[in-house]
């Protein structure tokens, strides 16, 4: 009934050992960080949409401030 641990488990590399322990030690990324580091990896795209909303939002303001004055 014994098994050698070499067939049941592969032998981890060093580089996700080192991602284990640093993941282990730190907590959860913040959902502000994961955005920013996606919005990082897009890049043009990513800023082209962040304007667009300024400018919409923006619009939005100037049109509800014309329609209250």
């Amino acid at each position: 009934m014994s098994t050698e641990p070499s067939t049941l488990t592969p032998e981890p590399s060093p580089s996700t050992d080192e991602t284990k322990k640093s993941t282990l030690n730190e907590p959860a990324p913040s959902y502000i960080k994961l955005a920013m580091r996606n919005m990082v990896k897009k890049g043009g795209k990513s800023l082209y949409h962040f304007f667009l909303s300024f400018a919409g939002l923006l619009g939005l303001l100037i049109g509800l401030s014309y329609l209250t004055r």
